[in-house]
């Protein structure tokens, strides 16, 4: 069976969730929230997130219009923070 062509991108949403979580929980716990690093790093898994998303939405939107995947390129943090939903 053929791998999924979006598993690379699936697998890297999976470890980076995993890892938001895990500060998530460091800021819940006992109250103690997170450190400087840790809120800059949380900042930018949530950022890598949203670009890694936007980044499959596009893979997903190509194929099925015909297209190659791969066209989809990563957008910029200013581009994919600032969406309207």
């Amino acid at each position: 069976m053929a791998q999924d062509p979006d598993q690379p991108q699936e697998d890297r949403i999976e470890q980076l969730v995993a890892r938001e979580k895990e500060l998530r929980e460091h800021a819940d716990h006992g109250g103690r929230g997170l450190t400087d690093d840790e809120q800059a790093e949380l900042e930018r898994v949530q950022v890598r997130l949203d670009q890694l998303w936007d980044l499959l939405r596009q893979r997903r939107a190509l194929r099925e219009a015909g297209r190659d995947p791969d066209e989809a390129n990563v957008r910029d943090a200013d581009t994919v923070e600032h969406y309207e939903q």
